[in-house]
């Protein structure tokens, strides 16, 4: 089926970044034109998202990075998940009578720690070519002198008032005159410039040390939160081996345990024996088994997924051609799986940016950022401008589930980000926001891509389909689905025993998708940008 898109794939010969706001890719190419990496140009963008797109990202929350080295010709993995304080127990929580962690609030903001500043000085440190003050500058700027709120800034505020409300600090930065701000007000979080300089200044330490971790760490006290500044100068990012798996002809990385990033090999894996490129484009067997295939995949998430340091993960035989040969058997062509039958959990809600960027000599990042929920704990610390994370709401309280809380453990991460090569040659860089939906995007923008031939921008603008729950009122099985399928597609599944919620032709909450893929022959970087977001895809 032919995708008309409302912008053309954007070219550029030598780099390319994209993301989901069009004046922090606009800071990550001003970075590379520099003469910059892909890591620093990576930084820049996620810096400056921080600042632009507070109710999707920050500098309080985790970050996950891929990073390919053209020179080694290897894809290097860097786990930026928070830890869990010393403190923070099942016990504890219990003995609060909590039976799970709150979404919002200071306990959730304070159970771990933030991740992310610690990937980016230790990504810096071994990629950066630009020190690491260039990098912030744009960031600090716009913190600083101020930032324009988007029509969607303006809506996600509005939307989520009452749980900034309670929170004088937040409100001061995103609510200052008590109200929503208007599309086009501008807004200052000059807090948040002094922990960027201070960043700048020392790296990591500028952050989890000297005033900053101070100030977290007292606001953490003072509100009865968890971490303290022992917590936070413990936090460190690890490097690890990243996961692979063929499709067709393509290899695709993807982040390993804590993320769910097996979940797409997997069903991949399930699907490539079906043949879907010989099957209609965005018709009613497309849609259906890739449904099935995530539906197979997330039980098998919710089942094992956990941080691999405290629980045994089994992820070679996940990911193996042999176990999805096993779970396929529970595929139905012709009716919908049974609830009870492949039961998954998790939710759809949540915020997210994913960064893309290539350079000039063919290095390349995915770099995945998040609070977790929209403003994340809609908590900011004290006079440092951060919006801290709930990722800790992920944490099970079942002492017996894998990921279940423990001190100095990661949660299980929906973050994920992806790295594609053909024929042992740098292919493509593609993720996406969405909670539980990143997976189930990765899968459809691959297909897209691979099996019928779409360009990147194609593949972002297709319709989309989102299968799970937004909130505890929808049923977990809900099918929530772009309009814009062919009618034919819809009513079959519905005819399927599919349980659909119908979207108009275009949903935001069917997430922000961005992707760079390389022309084999001539080099040529194409860069897409999902009109779902406030970005854009800028190469030259």
């Amino acid at each position: 089926m032919k995708i008309n898109t409302g912008r053309p794939v954007t070219m550029g010969p030598s780099c390319m970044v994209t993301c989901p706001h069009s004046l922090a890719s606009a800071a990550g190419a001003d970075v590379l034109r520099a003469g910059g990496s892909a890591v620093d140009a990576a930084i820049a963008t996620t810096a400056a998202l921080a600042v632009l797109y507070p109710h999707m990202t920050g500098v309080g929350g985790d970050a996950f990075w891929l990073i390919y080295d053209a020179k080694t010709k290897a894809v290097r993995y860097l786990d930026g998940g928070g830890r869990a304080a010393a403190s923070a127990t099942v016990d504890w929580y219990k003995s609060q009578g909590h039976s799970e962690i709150p979404f919002r609030g200071i306990l959730p903001a304070t159970t771990t720690t933030p991740g992310a500043v610690a990937s980016w000085a230790e990504a810096h440190a071994a990629y950066g070519k630009l020190p690491l003050a260039r990098n912030l500058q744009s960031a600090i700027g716009y913190a600083r002198d101020g930032f324009p709120v988007t029509k969607r800034l303006s809506g996600f505020i509005d939307a989520t008032a009452k749980d900034l409300a309670p929170h004088a600090e937040t409100m001061a930065i995103f609510m200052p005159d008590g109200k929503t701000p208007r599309p086009g007000a501008l807004l200052r979080n000059p807090g948040l410039a002094k922990t960027l300089q201070a960043i700048a200044d020392r790296g990591r330490a500028g952050f989890y040390e000297g005033e900053v971790g101070r100030e977290l760490a007292r606001f953490s006290k003072e509100k009865g939160g968890l971490f303290t500044e022992a917590d936070l100068a413990a936090q460190t990012a690890r490097w690890g081996e990243p996961i692979s798996g063929t499709y067709r002809d393509v290899k695709i990385f993807e982040t390993p345990a804590p993320t769910q990033g097996f979940t797409v090999l997997e069903m991949l894996n399930l699907l490539e024996p079906l043949e879907l490129h010989k099957r209609p484009h965005l018709g009613a067997d497309h849609v259906h088994l890739l449904v099935q295939s995530k539906q197979i995949a997330y039980h098998d998430r919710d089942r094992h997924l956990a941080d691999p340091t405290f629980a045994d993960v089994p992820m070679e035989r996940l990911i193996s051609k042999a176990y999805a040969d096993e779970r396929r058997s529970l595929m139905d062509p012709a009716r919908a799986l049974p609830w009870d039958k492949v039961p998954s959990y998790g939710s759809l809600s949540g915020d997210t940016v994913f960064i893309a960027t290539v350079d000039a000599e063919g290095n390349a990042v995915a770099l995945i950022h998040s609070l977790y929920g929209v403003f994340g704990s809609g908590v900011v610390a004290g006079n440092t401008g951060v919006v801290l994370q709930n990722r800790s709401a992920y944490f099970n309280l079942d002492p017996t589930h894998p990921n279940h809380l423990q001190p100095g453990k990661t949660p299980l991460h929906t973050l994920i980000a992806s790295i594609a090569f053909k024929e042992d040659k740098l292919w493509g860089v593609v993720g996406c926001m969405g909670a539980d939906g990143q997976p189930q995007i990765h899968l459809q923008t691959y297909i897209n891509l691979i099996d019928y031939g779409c360009d990147i921008q194609e593949a972002l603008e297709a319709p989309r389909w989102l299968s799970g729950r937004f909130g505890l009122l929808e049923s977990r099985d809900t099918l929530h689905i772009e309009a814009r399928f062919p009618a034919e597609t819809i009513a079959e599944l519905d005819r399927r025993g599919h349980l659909l919620n119908r979207w108009g032709d275009w949903n935001e909450f069917a997430g922000h998708a961005h992707g760079i893929m390389i022309d084999p022959q001539s080099g040529m970087r194409y860069g897409g940008s999902d009109p779902r977001s406030d970005g854009a895809a800028i190469g030259f």
